[in-house]
Order: C-alpha cells, then structure tokens, then sequence
C-alpha cells in the first residue's frame, strides 16, 4: 500500500446501525471506510473498486457472509486475497470453523470494542500501530 493513501475497508452488515459504529471507529483511526448491505453488493463494490480489508457479518439477506467468502476466495483470483475479519454474534466453535473453511482470516464476536476494531484492521492492512 502507497503512503500517498489511506488504506480502504470495506464494510458489511445488513444492520445500518453496526456500519455506523464500524465506519466511525475505524475513519477517526484514519482509514478509508465503504459499507455494503450484503454479500452480493460486497462483491459488487470489491470488483469496481479492491479494498485492503474486509470486514463483514455472517447473517445478512441477499448473500450471506459466508458464502460471500467461498465466493471471493474460489472464483475471484484477483481479489481472493484481500484479509476478511468475520464479525458476528455466532460464537460456537463451528461457527468459526465454518468461517475458515470458506476463507476467513480473522473472527470477531459482537459486540467489538473500538479499540479491538482498529487493532485488527491495523495488523491485517500491514500498518505500524
């Protein structure tokens, strides 16, 4: 990533409420934040315009996280290694499983706190803390 730009996170969640709080943390730590509904209009964004991290809910209409995920990393080669943070109120131990199998880095159980948030955006963007 450039030092001439921000790194960009795309965020989605079907509940507008959990993209405010995700987008106001994450922009007053300096990133470039874009928000989706739902899997298939995470796609969408991905495809006009990569993004350095994911960030997205399991449970959503339309296509949910998971097979958001399965699809990104089996059928879209030049964006199937962009990080994904999974963050859901799933916390069974499945629950995690199936989020790796179908690509995930990274699992977080809501609610996230703040601070957490941005550390692992961070990390995943390669930033120094």
């Amino acid at each position: 990533m450039s030092k001439d730009r921000r790194a960009r996170i795309l965020v989605i969640d079907d509940a507008n409420l959990v993209r405010l709080y995700y987008r106001e943390a994450l922009e007053n730590a300096g990133f470039e934040v874009d928000e989706a509904l739902n899997g298939l209009e995470g796609l969408e964004k991905l495809l006009l315009h990569p993004a350095d991290l994911v960030i997205a809910d399991i449970n959503m209409p339309r296509m949910d996280g998971l097979s958001f995920l399965k699809i990104l990393r089996d059928h879209e080669p030049a964006l199937g290694s962009i990080p994904c943070v999974v963050v859901s109120t799933e916390a069974d131990p499945q629950d995690f499983a199936a989020a790796r199998t179908a690509g995930a880095n990274f699992y977080l159980i809501k609610p996230v706190e703040p601070g957490l948030l941005v550390a692992c955006a961070t990390m995943f963007c390669g930033l120094s803390p």
